[in-house]
């Protein structure tokens, strides 16, 4: 195809007749390009054998960067550079071609960066993304990939799947593509695309008769939403929602709403558990070594909600300061399928020393927390570890599920939740257990320093809840205190109190 492009801004230099430019030629000028596949004529399609679909809608070619033109190459012309010089030589252009970047923040906080220019080639470099991505963001993409949309040959926007916020970064790249594609000179794609791998995949769905666009991401990706919302909802990864995060007044008007509600419909209990959980957490902001009341009670409550959630509960009177008492029927025990969850009530319910609760939530049926396909296999290997330890099964089993939790928290894999969350927060206390059951004391403290610093360097300066204890070491330091372990009762992220069991009281 010769592309005599309307658009060419170039010093009124003569061009070489398309064909007859040098092996130099070729190699100075050629850039990698993408094309929309519908402008392709079928004579162009017989002379450029070498072009191929890398994408719904998209064909890579070469094309050569003229004074006046710009011209897609010929099989012969790739044949006369050599394919493997030209590939090379294509690549380094397109990469030297310069554009402009900004952030744009959408309403809902999701992270798009925009990257724009006057040359025809700027939106092909979603062919290179992970080389393009650092250049522009000073940070490499996630293992997740990225959401593309290519609306013009002069503009590139994309989202690194990197928390919850994908799903409000996929809804607007979508609106953006569809605007851009109709309104922008040089058109080329309407599609959001996901990049993984190296490879772009359609999430557009064009119906062609009836002119409608929808969405419909792959399985693999909506998996990996799933388990990303479920770690933004829970504020396990610093986005909008954590820098926004509630007070514990709050909170603990929040949950006790939560809990009124849940009197009248048990289909709140996992709701009412979710904000009682942050509110533990934001209590010890102000009590870091949970030396007052409410900030028992908020533990307390949690520990009762998240084995409720699991097991069931007779009636019982949940309290959160002295004012605020909620009184809860009896509840069944239906169990979600809710990895997460499980750990939160067991990691709680560990702290708090509550025993006959830790036995009850390990009978919840291993088959039910497989059932949730929003977490990477290395959380219901560690949740069986720790179900072969509290029951007592033998050791071969707890050490078994222990491997393979370390052998599928890699970063080959897990898939998703972020390697940060996973390094830093998740799996921390498999390392812990890991010396606390080898009875290694030494090894231990080292662990639990590393942990908690992990903790302080994931989290940052972030106002989130989860932010103010590291509730999965908590627990394990819990158990090594047990244990007779030399734990350190001054460090802000394991309320003293608590680990040391001074605060800890009867629970209903």
């Amino acid at each position: 195809m010769t592309g005599n492009d309307a658009d060419a801004a170039h010093p009124a230099l003569p061009d070489p007749p398309p064909g007859g430019e040098s092996r130099e030629e070729l190699l100075r000028g050629v850039h990698a390009r993408l094309l929309p596949l519908d402008a392709l004529p079928a004579e162009a399609v017989r002379s450029m054998r070498y072009a191929r679909v890398v994408a719904d809608g998209l064909v890579f070619a070469y094309a050569l960067d003229l004074p006046t033109m710009v011209r897609s190459l010929t099989d012969d012309d790739v044949e006369r550079a050599g394919a493997e010089a030209l590939g090379q030589a294509a690549y380094e252009n397109l990469m030297r071609v310069p554009a402009e970047h900004d952030e744009v923040r959408t309403e809902g906080g999701a992270r798009l960066h925009s990257v724009y220019g006057d040359s025809f080639f700027v939106a092909s470099k979603a062919l290179y993304l992970a080389q393009v991505a650092p250049q522009v963001t000073g940070e490499p993409l996630p293992r997740a990939g990225a959401l593309v949309a290519v609306p013009s040959r002069h503009n590139l926007v994309f989202h690194p799947i990197a928390d919850g916020s994908v799903v409000d970064a996929l809804n607007s790249l979508a609106a953006y593509a569809l605007g851009a594609y109709e309104d922008g000179s040089g058109p080329l794609s309407p599609r959001v695309y996901w990049w993984h791998r190296g490879s772009l995949t359609s999430l557009t769905v064009i119906d062609h008769e009836t002119r409608t666009f929808s969405l419909q991401p792959p399985a693999p990706l909506l998996s990996l939403m799933k388990g990303l919302v479920r770690l933004d909802s829970a504020g396990r990864i610093a986005t909008r929602t954590a820098a926004q995060a509630p007070s514990a007044a709050e909170l603990n008007r929040n949950t006790a709403e939560l809990l009124s509600r849940t009197a009248e419909d048990p289909s709140s209990l996992p709701d009412a558990f979710a904000s009682a959980v942050a509110l533990a957490h934001a209590r010890c902001a102000d009590d870091p070594r949970a030396a007052l009341l409410p900030t028992w009670d908020a533990w307390a409550t949690a520990v009762q909600l998240g084995s409720a959630l699991f097991t069931g509960a007779g009636p019982q009177e949940c309290r959160l300061g002295e004012d605020v008492v909620r009184h809860l029927p009896a509840l069944p025990a239906t169990p979600p399928a809710d990895a997460r969850a499980w750990l939160d009530a067991l990691y709680l319910c560990v702290v708090c020393r509550q025993w006959d609760r830790v036995a009850r939530l390990c009978q919840v049926p291993m088959d039910r927390l497989r059932e949730d396909d929003t977490v990477d296999e290395y959380v219901l290997h560690w949740i069986d570890a720790l179900r072969a330890y509290f029951t007592r099964r033998p050791f071969d089993d707890v050490v078994e599920n222990l491997t393979a939790t370390m052998r599928t928290s890699t970063p080959q894999e897990a898939t998703h939740a972020p390697t940060d969350f996973v390094n830093s927060v998740d799996y921390q206390p498999a390392a812990l257990f890991h010396r606390v059951i080898a009875r290694d004391h030494e090894t231990f403290a080292k662990a639990l320093a590393e942990a908690l610093t992990e903790h302080t360097t994931y989290w940052g300066d972030s106002p989130a809840p989860r932010a103010r204890v590291a509730l999965g070491p908590l627990a394990m330091a819990s158990l090594a205190y047990d244990h007779d372990f030399p734990v350190p009762d001054n460090h802000r992220l394991l309320p003293a109190n608590l680990l040391n069991r001074r605060r800890i009281e009867d629970i209903p």
